[in-house]
């Protein structure tokens, strides 16, 4: 198991050991030890799993008071997967990361607690799993605007507006978000 940097501290992508022969594959996709060694010591209380169809657009989503750190990677299909950073303290605030995961290319990727999250699907559908370090408490939840300016994440969108939520469709600006100290 690898792990990689990203441009922002703390997000990182996670390169399983994939091991295939003419069967299929196997990979570890938690190892406590691994992943401890790798300065990540947390525990998962939650898993949750999404399908999605081409060109829907989830997020950017977080939770205030009991915030989330998340392990995230597609079992079907392939998403543009990204993490923005709302901690006012850290140097990236208001910077977002972004990679592809696909099911093909078996990555993950790590968005801490005090991070936005969201995908877009590329593919015509796509299955999203993800571990939690926190339950989801629905009065906490946030939703920052995908399509922020003062963000600028850089989503591969097709000619056609992305499929949106109510809730994603009325997310707020950074500037107007409640954000982590």
């Amino acid at each position: 198991m690898r792990f990689r940097s990203t441009e922002i501290p703390g997000v990182l992508v996670i390169e399983p050991a994939v091991y295939q022969d003419r069967r299929g594959f196997f990979m570890e996709t938690w190892h406590r030890e691994k992943f401890r060694a790798a300065g990540l010591d947390r525990s998962f209380v939650q898993d949750n799993h999404s399908g999605s169809i081409r060109n829907a657009l989830r997020g950017l989503h977080y939770q205030l008071g009991r915030p989330q750190g998340k392990l995230v990677r597609v079992v079907v299909g392939e998403v543009f997967d990204v993490a923005v950073d709302l901690r006012r303290s850290s140097s990236t605030f208001g910077r977002w990361s972004g990679l592809t995961l696909s099911a093909a290319n078996r990555l993950q990727l790590w968005v801490p607690e005090g991070f936005a999250h969201g995908y877009y699907v590329v593919s015509e559908r796509a299955e999203v799993v993800y571990k939690c370090t926190d339950v989801y408490v629905p009065e906490e939840e946030r939703t920052l605007r995908w399509d922020d300016p003062d963000i600028g994440v850089a989503w591969p969108l097709g000619a056609e507006r992305p499929l949106l939520s109510a809730k994603d469709s009325n997310g707020l600006a950074l500037r107007a978000a409640p954000t982590f100290p």
